[in-house]
């Protein structure tokens, strides 16, 4: 399959995906050519056109095509000539997991990429991130799309940043067995109940879709590993803390088992109200989905209230593989959702500051800076006494930075003491280098890119959030 991305003058779409399926023959043919694709948002989000009309249709399709013909022309080369080529990889579908399902029954996913040469016995497993529901109309809404479902969800996942198998683009990760675990129970990976009025039915079986994947990968390779990371990102860094020892317990008594948790430390944090805005949706969310029997015990026993033991800042030190946290100091969807959510915000007073931190008033930004000071003071006996651990906190206005090719690892990525974030966890995992990273608070950073991006904090998450917290008040 080769697969560019071919940039376009044009005011309404920046550029055109095209997909080749080869043909039995080795070598692509053009007779082989079955799609043309317009995103909208990327590949995951691509519009599937006819050939023939999408050329008649549109004018940038011919010089597209045309393009590509002489790519071909030039033989296999064409596959690496654009920077901007991504790998594409395809779902399976874990289709042996009866009572194992998503939220609205569908199968449980993933996506795998085989590993080569010296990686070929080493295994990363990334959980996808994307929020969680903690009532019956969040789930239900969540139900119906790729959040719940795996109808909703695109048969094939960029893979990018930590899951690349460019060696230029992920040095240390590039030839590992990369694995992305579809998320679609709206629990981290963790519940284990069912809902049934007779009219709806809900299935929160989020445990058992991990046990089911990885009971599907086993027998592909990952009971002999010698080397593993279970990493994820957001909700799916949360879950990286929640099964961490029993990934460890799946896999060779001698292999070298770590795990990574990005923009996952959620904090039990008040919000700008003076309200426990996540605590009180963490606790709604684990009576609803069954979650607390699925926590950590040892934590659990050492607290007059266990679902605290959902925030990564409580069961933290009861994990006893090594970890590794990866966090921005003032991680948006923090900002956004826990620090300050809408309704703790009805006069709008930091609307102007959301959306531009260079925007915010003094006071706001002491308030961001409480934010930090809370986040380092939580990790402070993690970072003192794990001598197995690895920490890199900066101050980009970010969520999520792992699966990022531009803030995991490029020319101008986001560093703390002239450190990337590939590096760091690189130097972490094979024992080069202590890797513990603080940044100096905002605004001294000055190789963060974009500050607060939007696209990854809305959407149907954030109006859970803010739906639920309307109700609270």
């Amino acid at each position: 399959m080769v697969s560019l991305f071919l940039p376009l003058s044009s005011s309404f779409v920046s550029f055109f995906y095209l997909r080749l399926i080869p043909s039995s023959s080795p070598s692509p043919k053009l007779a082989s050519f079955c799609s043309l694709e317009l995103p909208l948002a990327g590949p995951s989000n691509a519009v599937p056109f006819n050939p023939p009309s999408a050329l008649r249709m549109n004018p940038y399709a011919i010089r597209v095509l045309a393009t590509l013909i002489t790519l071909l022309a030039a033989g296999s080369s064409a596959q690496r000539v654009f920077s901007d080529e991504r790998l594409v990889v395809n779902m399976t579908i874990v289709r042996n997991a009866s009572t194992i399902d998503c939220l609205d029954g569908s199968l449980p996913a993933y996506h795998l990429h085989r590993g080569f040469g010296a990686g070929a016995d080493n295994w990363l497993l990334q959980f996808e991130g994307g929020g969680w529901c903690n009532d019956i109309g969040s789930c239900l809404e969540r139900a119906e799309t790729r959040r719940g479902s795996t109808r909703y969800m695109t048969r094939f996942e960029v893979f990018s940043g930590i899951l690349s198998d460019n060696a230029s683009l992920n040095p240390d990760f590039y030839n590992w067995n990369r694995v992305k675990l579809r998320y679609c129970d709206g629990a981290s990976f963790a519940g284990d109940a069912e809902f049934d009025n007779g009219t709806s039915l809900l299935y929160f079986r989020g445990q058992r879709i991990w046990q089911a994947i990885i009971l599907d990968l086993v027998p592909k390779g990952l009971r002999q590993a010698h080397k593993a990371l279970l990493s994820g990102c957001s909700a799916g860094g949360l879950a990286s803390f929640l099964h961490c020892d029993d990934f460890a317990a799946y896999l060779p008594s001698n292999a070298s088992v770590k795990c990574l948790s990005d923009a996952g430390f959620f904090l039990d944090e008040r919000d700008v109200a003076l309200n426990h805005t996540m605590r009180a949706f963490y606790k709604d969310l684990v009576s609803l989905q069954g979650i607390e029997k699925n926590l950590n015990q040892n934590c659990t026993s050492s607290l007059l209230y266990p679902n605290l033991c959902f925030f990564p800042q409580y069961t933290l030190k009861f994990i006893t593989t090594p970890f590794f946290i990866l966090n921005s100091a003032y991680d948006v969807f923090q900002f956004h959702h826990s620090l300050v959510p809408p309704p703790a915000d009805s006069k709008g007073h930091w609307i102007r500051c959301k959306l531009d931190p260079a925007a915010c008033s003094p006071e706001q930004i002491q308030v961001l800076q409480g934010l930090r000071n809370d986040m380092i003071e939580a990790l402070r006996p993690f970072r003192l006494y794990s001598r197995r651990g690895g920490v890199f906190v900066n101050s980009c206005f970010a969520h999520c930075q792992s699966e990022l090719q531009d803030t995991w690892f490029a020319v101008d990525s986001p560093r703390v003491n002239n450190k990337t974030i590939a590096e760091a966890v690189g130097d972490w995992y094979f024992s080069r280098k202590v890797t513990k990273e603080i940044d100096c608070p905002y605004p001294c950073d000055k190789t963060c890119h974009d500050l607060i991006p939007l696209s990854q904090t809305e959407g149907i998450t954030g109006r859970v959030f803010d739906s639920f917290l309307a109700q609270r008040r």
